[in-house]
């Protein structure tokens, strides 16, 4: 069974930067999608980033793009979520998830889309 666990999030001015990671542990599968959604009150999840765990394909939500950066360390067994510019509509609970489908192969992966995810890390951003 995948448990991921997320950490890094916290409270920043508009403008600034966050870095999230998330360790990962119990894959059965060799080939498959990682990636962040984020969930604000009151809105839908919304998918924010997502790679293949072999490299080579990462997307970005239209929100996010230029501004954040999704990184992973096969070694360690850990994803990364680099924020930078943060803006007040950023603030939400972020979400670290797996997908065995391998849609991230060609866009990005939606929220629904993910079989695992952790108990989530706040990003507040204020204004």
């Amino acid at each position: 069974q995948v448990q991921l666990v997320e950490s890094g999030g916290g409270s920043v001015q508009a403008g600034g930067s966050l870095r999230l990671s998330c360790a990962a542990s119990g894959y059965t599968y060799s080939r498959f999608c990682m990636g962040w959604f984020r969930e604000a009150p009151g809105k839908e999840r919304e998918g924010v980033a997502s790679i293949y765990n072999r490299g080579g394909s990462t997307y970005y939500s239209d929100s996010v793009k230029g501004r954040f950066t999704i990184s992973q360390d096969n070694a360690k067994s850990a994803l990364y979520l680099q924020m930078n510019s943060l803006k007040p509509e950023d603030t939400a609970m972020y979400y670290c998830a797996t997908a065995v489908g391998l849609t991230c192969l060609t866009r990005l992966v939606l929220p629904n889309e993910y079989n695992s995810w952790g108990q989530g890390t706040q990003v507040t951003v204020s204004s």
